[in-house]
């Protein structure tokens, strides 16, 4: 079978991997019932991931003539007298509007149908998400005939949800356990006190089910024991100067830290001088005087000799707009993952910064456009969607009222795109109404959201 590569642009690529057959056709019939036959239409197919009906139907919207394409004989004809070359021509425009990634250009995509009935085609090689001009007559037939989607897509989920659960039994059952274990300690170390009291040897209590299951060996017995020795353990804090000293070094911030003075009855015997008057907030934060917003605290802002130096977040922020300007959206995740500035919170605190800073009307709108970076940033990364939904809160706390306004349907869009997962969203809205910050408008405003999710999950079900 002769071999070619997919895409005009790798022709002359003698190493390119992605490779289609050339396509064969044969005239048939004469007279107004002259057809084209695209003899090899299902194995071009085959090799491009995509149904032949597909690029039938394409052939027939293109030149203006019917087509049709045989499920069960695989036979392809479009009506009229066509060459090959032409044909194929019309293949390599099919290819860059519904096989190539718009990003990587890699022909290694599968289309999706959002549920606003909107066209994508998913990138598995650099997990870009292109969106589909719905202004081709193909897209009609897409939507009516969508593609089957690989096993396990459909229940992907559902499976999820189940996970959940079993993990919630499993933990409940160690809960039972543990409990049972200290009512059995407790039950044993009355009973020995009791037999130590009259005279008589004490004896180990033990319940019917550990002697029904008890091997001859005696292991069971002895992880019985071994547990109850680590309940006997019994933890203290040093309270000594020094421990202090390095407990506040490890759990406040630099800025904080350096502000905290320790006073004791030692430290002022050793040093008659009066103690200075330190207020040390209960969060971790710095005093109002030596910083001037919670945002600058965050990013460690602070003045010397009245001169603000640098803030580290906006240092952060620049470089990603500076790559943003001169890289692609399949760049961006390599960019993102070398940078060291910061922690992965706060870089993907600067990438909002750097997408939406300064809007204020239109937040959702922007969202929508910019919706592919924000996809490239958390594609296949661990509790990437938490962080951004964390980001989210922090851009909109410190951003203006209209923009808090906007942050459900930010959400709606952000989930329609399958950039958010249901799950992660009620997390983070759980947190945020369980935290400190529990009464702030945002909650009220993305209340409705997160009930929509959840009666729609229901429904599902």
């Amino acid at each position: 079978m002769d071999l070619q590569n997919i895409g005009a642009g790798n022709r002359d690529d003698a190493f390119y991997r992605y490779k289609m057959p050339r396509m064969i056709t044969k005239i048939e019939g004469r007279g107004n019932g002259i057809k084209t036959n695209v003899v090899n239409m299902v194995d071009i197919a085959k090799a491009l991931a995509r149904p032949a009906s597909y690029t039938t139907k394409f052939f027939g919207c293109e030149l203006g003539a019917q087509s049709k394409f045989d499920e069960k004989t695989g036979v392809s004809l479009v009506n009229g007298a066509h060459d090959t070359v032409k044909l194929a021509g019309l293949l390599e425009n099919f290819i860059k509007k519904f096989v190539q990634c718009y990003g990587c250009g890699n022909p290694e995509t599968e289309i999706i149908i959002t549920k606003t009935q909107m066209i994508q085609l998913k990138c598995a090689a650099c997990g870009f998400v292109s969106d589909v001009d719905m202004r081709d007559k193909l897209t009609t037939f897409i939507l009516k005939n969508p593609p089957e989607q690989k096993k396990g897509s459909k229940d992907k989920k559902a499976m999820r949800r189940a996970e959940k659960e079993r993990l919630k039994e499993g933990e409940a059952a160690d809960e039972e356990l543990k409990k049972i274990k200290k009512e059995v300690k407790k039950k044993g170390t009355t009973t020995t006190k009791d037999a130590t009291s009259k005279g008589a040897p004490a004896k180990k209590k033990v319940l019917p089910e550990e002697d029904h299951h008890s091997s001859p060996s005696g292991s069971q017995a002895d992880d019985n024991e071994a547990d109850d020795d680590e309940d006997d353990v019994q933890w203290h804090t040093d309270t000594s100067l020094e421990a202090a000293r390095q407990r506040i070094q490890e759990q406040l911030s630099a800025v904080t830290a350096e502000m905290v003075m320790l006073s004791t009855n030692e430290s002022e015997k050793e040093k008659p001088k009066p103690a200075k008057k330190v207020v040390v907030a209960t969060n971790g934060a710095t005093p109002e005087s030596e910083v001037k917003s919670p945002k600058a605290a965050e990013n460690g802002k602070a003045t010397e000799n009245g001169k603000a130096t640098v803030c580290a977040h906006d240092k952060l922020v620049e470089k990603i707009k500076m790559n943003l300007k001169v890289s692609t959206v399949s760049q961006l995740k390599s960019f993102l993952g070398s940078l060291d500035d910061g922690s992965p919170q706060e870089v993907m605190n600067a990438l909002l910064d750097a997408l939406f800073g300064g809007v204020e009307k239109g937040f959702s709108k922007e969202v929508t456009k910019k919706k592919n970076y924000i996809a490239a940033a958390i594609h296949d990364v661990e509790g990437s969607q938490i962080l951004l939904l964390r980001a989210i809160d922090s851009f909109c706390l410190e951003s203006c009222p209209e923009v808090v306004k906007e942050v459900a349907l930010v959400l709606k869009t952000l989930y329609d795109a399958d950039v958010l997962d249901e799950e992660y969203i009620v997390q983070w809205y759980e947190e945020g109404i369980a935290g400190g910050n529990k009464n702030s408008q945002i909650w009220k405003n993305v209340k409705p959201f997160i009930e929509w999710l959840q009666s729609a999950e229901s429904e599902s079900e």
